[in-house]
């Protein structure tokens, strides 16, 4: 129905409550503010959390939403116990976990087969009960449901829709177009449609309506010549409205993007919809970095360490030309390591308030793509001025800590710093040394340092790191570590072939010292500035889903403790271990382990009041942690340098007072001294000095960060999403092995063992595939009879081609199937087909959309049959 065909006297939805009646409401318990979340596969269905239920909030119909859209900040209220459904999936809670696809980004957002427990009320996360009718006993196998009565706050992504026009229903109009049989073409009369459709891109948002009265002229013009094309075409447009009285949205269209079969205005739509700035920077940014050639001012040898000396080296991707951070070694006479973190200071060029300070905010974080990065900061200063690059002098961060071979800090040092790298190794270079395998003409070495000096280096610090992380383990950390996946490009730049690659000991050794670096920094700037310390945490996890993991691991005959993240990790270490000869099913389950874990955010050591739990590294299994490791592709580093630039002026101010140097700070421990001293006017001076951001304004710049980060993450699957639709597009067949993960009267979840991707194939309604489900023992029993149609019911013209769920080949010519020969390894199924969790079956990958609909990815299962 369109917008022009509704009379306006009808309300398709309910009035949104006053805000004034929301907040009186949300003080009183009678309603609750969430999030607004839609299933992917199912846009009747939505979901809310509500601090203080076990499982999420069921909202279920238009009418029941209310115009609420994807991110939606709502206020809803909740259903009667005694109206909610009862849970429901695709197989029996115990058998198998809610999965979630980690390359669309789409989310079930229902956690199947989670119990409540058998009580009435419920505390929410204000410690205030949630009650419910009266007498009404809450059954474990119900889902709570709600209703939305206000929208508190709209999505930002109403203003980043990317969709495709749909106007042929419009053009085709017999009461507005004749045809002209001399030109073939279709003329338009006076057109009776105010509207036309826009259908997003993204799943999760409903169709939407245009007036034509609004389109540029430009898209006007073609939609007057009949040109069918621009139904092809990428659009940007922003929801601007949805009053009660409409069944869809009103947008508006901002601009055109190009074919949606072409990678650049894909890449382009991404960015849009992630809200990424991809312009050029600022003129009045780029006048605040000093001009080249640059060279360090006298002054700043003065107060800062000269470490120009020491045989320190950068380790990057061969690629990288923003060169964060240096490492550099020594063994002590009494056997301890004396290993030096150094980080480019970039806040000495980024000063605050100014416009480049604005803009590198406003950012947050580079955005690295397949082939280029959109970075933070202009690349004078990313990659020349502040990158650490061999053979010239540079300003940094510098840590400096001596660890015995136990892998113990025993003390160490925290300054500002100049120091000179003499070497950029690559990952490849650095694993070489490991391994023993180098090549030394590879190596460009700078100053008087020689080969062996980077090499006897790197195997010291392999050596240590190794123990540091063993140490790490020991203490309580998880790790998460599985496969990604890596594509290879040909001349053009178009992905010619995918494969999964595990991180290397390289990858590791700088990971354990950057682990190191951002937790001492984190309780330094702590302790200096408790209430005004930018700290990142990571939640515990989920517990239903952990129940969840925990059930199918018991299914499977697979022990897991997930009481902590220490017996977690040794649980999984065990299990793979156990696993050793099945990794396909080990990487399945690795992914269903983070399943429950919560995303890490930033937050302001002030807004938090009680230290603990709330501060600390779930993962880590750390109190307190930061980010400083990254200062020219991320800006909350850039506030944590200043934090300790200020900090590190303090402490020399004090030390000065009591005529003796004290690292009242920096220590290994709080000095407690520092309490004699009357440090609250000098800490408060110093992070005037250095704009160290008060609790309330560290609380929004944290807000702002974590979300451009989780958009940085959005944009990262999305272009993965896309390089492996072009590579399916370029292949005549792709096929491979497929496990299992879910199965159903109607569906089947698979996880494809080459991409490393889950994907449904619905095998219900389908011309000759009968579909028999045995509850009892969870199998499928799928048959195929061409032509056969008494198993289905209703009307047969709607039944599904068996093309659509089957790549279906007669045996004998199998052999001559154009691209099967490059996969012959993969043999055909055939019929009937016989299912249980966990099955392993070939399937038939192949790319959705592009022109004609939003890009995605389908399988089908590959099948032989003599009824082809």
């Amino acid at each position: 129905m369109t917008h022009n065909q509704i009379e306006h006297h009808r309300k398709h939805f309910t009035s949104h409550w006053p805000i004034d009646s929301v907040h009186i409401a949300l003080q009183k318990g009678d309603v609750f503010k969430s999030m607004f979340r839609v299933n992917a596969h199912n846009r009747v269905e939505a979901y809310c959390k509500v601090d203080g239920l076990p499982v999420d909030v069921l909202i279920y119909g238009f009418q029941s939403q209310n115009r609420a859209v994807e991110g939606d900040i709502v206020a809803i209220q909740v259903d009667p116990v005694s109206s909610w459904p009862k849970m429901k999936g695709s197989v029996e809670p115990s058998r198998l976990p809610a999965i979630e696809n980690n390359v669309n980004g789409s989310s079930r957002g229902e956690n199947v087969g989670q119990e409540l427990p058998e009580s009435s009320s419920y505390i929410d996360g204000d410690n205030h009960p949630i009650a419910f009718s009266s007498g009404e006993k809450i059954s474990p196998t119900k889902r709570p449901s709600g209703r939305v009565v206000a929208i508190v706050e709209m999505s930002p992504r109403r203003k980043t829709i990317v969709g495709f026009l749909r106007i042929k229903q419009w053009l085709f109009n017999k009461e507005t177009y004749k045809k002209d049989n001399k030109k073939n073409k279709l003329l338009l009369l006076s057109p009776k449609r105010d509207y036309i459709h826009l259908e997003a891109t993204d799943p999760k948002f409903p169709k939407m309506m245009v007036h034509v009265k609004t389109l540029p002229n430009a898209i006007m013009k073609r939609l007057e010549d009949s040109d069918i094309t621009l139904e092809m075409e990428l659009i940007a447009a922003e929801i601007i409205e949805w009053s009660e009285e409409y069944d869809s949205p009103l947008a508006h269209l901002l601009h055109i993007f190009g074919r949606g079969g072409e990678v650049e205005p894909q890449i382009s739509a991404i960015l849009f919809q992630n809200e990424i700035n991809s312009s050029d920077f600022h003129p009045d940014a780029i006048a605040c970095i000093p001009r080249i050639p640059w060279s360090i001012p006298e002054e700043e040898f003065l107060h800062r360490r000269d470490l120009r000396k020491l045989c320190m080296f950068t380790i990057d991707p061969a690629t990288a030309s923003d060169l964060d951070d240096a490492l550099s070694v020594d063994r002590l006479p009494n056997g301890n390591y004396r290993v030096g973190v150094h980080i480019a200071d970039v806040s000495y060029f980024v000063r605050p308030d100014t416009a480049l300070d604005v803009e590198a905010k406003s950012r947050s974080t580079s955005v690295y793509l397949q082939h280029y990065k959109l970075p933070m900061l202009p690349p004078i200063l990313s990659d020349y001025l502040g990158s650490l690059s061999p053979g010239v002098e540079r300003l940094a961060f510098s840590i400096v800590w001596d660890i015995n071979v136990e892998g113990e800090v025993i003390d160490r040092w925290i300054g500002r710093t100049i120091i000179q790298s003499c070497c950029k190794l690559s990952y490849e270079h650095t694993q070489d040394i490991i391994d023993g395998t180098i090549n030394v003409d590879g190596l460009q070495l700078y100053g008087h340092f020689i080969s062996s000096d980077v090499i006897s280096s790197v195997q010291k610090l392999a050596e240590i790191s190794k123990v540091i992380k063993e140490k790490r383990f020991k203490d309580g950390a998880l790790s998460l570590e599985s496969p990604k996946v890596v594509f290879s490009f040909d001349r053009n730049g178009i992905p010619n072939d995918i494969f999964l690659s595990g991180r290397k000991k390289s990858n590791f050794l700088v990971e354990e010292f950057m682990l190191l670096a951002n937790t001492t920094v984190a309780e330094v700037i702590t302790r200096a500035y408790p209430s005004s310390a930018l700290l990142r945490r990571h939640p515990e996890p989920n517990l239903s889903k952990l129940r969840d993991l925990e059930a199918f691991c018991s299914k499977h005959g697979l022990e897991i403790d997930t009481s902590t993240s220490g017996l977690f990790h040794q649980s999984l270490e065990s299990i793979r271990h156990q696993l050793k000869n099945d990794s396909v099913f080990f990487h399945i389950l690795m992914n269903y382990a983070t399943r429950p874990m919560q995303l890490a955010t930033y937050f302001s050591s002030g807004d938090v009041v009680d230290e603990g739990d709330d501060w600390g590294h779930y993962a880590l299994a750390v109190p307190l942690y930061t980010h400083f490791t990254s200062p020219l592709r991320r800006y909350p580093d850039i506030i944590v340098h200043r934090t300790l630039a200020a900090t590190l002026e303090v402490e020399e101010m004090l030390s000065l007072k009591g005529n003796k140097l004290k690292r009242f700070f920096t220590g290994l421990s709080f000095n407690k001294e520092v309490e004699m001293f009357d440090a609250e006017k000098v800490l408060s001076d110093a992070a005037r000095k250095y704009a160290v951001p008060c609790t309330e304004v560290l609380t929004d710049l944290a807000a702002h960060c974590n979300e451009r980060k989780l958009a940085c993450r959005h944009v990262k699957d999305a272009i993965d999403k896309l390089y492996m639709w072009l590579l399916l597009r370029n292949k005549e067949v792709f096929l491979s092995e497929a496990r299992v993960l879910g199965l159903g009267p109607r569906f089947m979840s698979i996880y494809v063992n080459k991409l490393a991707i889950e994907r449904r194939i619905y095998y219900d309604e389908v011309e000759g595939l009968t579909a028999e489900w045995l509850d009892v023992t969870s199998t499928l029993i799928l048959s195929y009879i061409p032509n056969h149609r008494s198993h289905k019911k209703g009307n047969n013209s709607r039944l599904k081609a068996i093309e659509e769920v089957a790549m279906v080949k007669f045996p004998y010519n199998m052999a001559s199937e154009p691209g099967l020969s490059k996969n012959s390894d993969i043999e055909p199924a055939v019929f009937p087909l016989v299912l249980n969790i966990l099955s392993t079956i070939p399937v038939a990958v192949h790319p959705i959309g592009g022109d004609d609909g939003p890009i995605d990815i389908g399988a089908r299962l590959y099948m032989s049959s003599y009824f082809c």
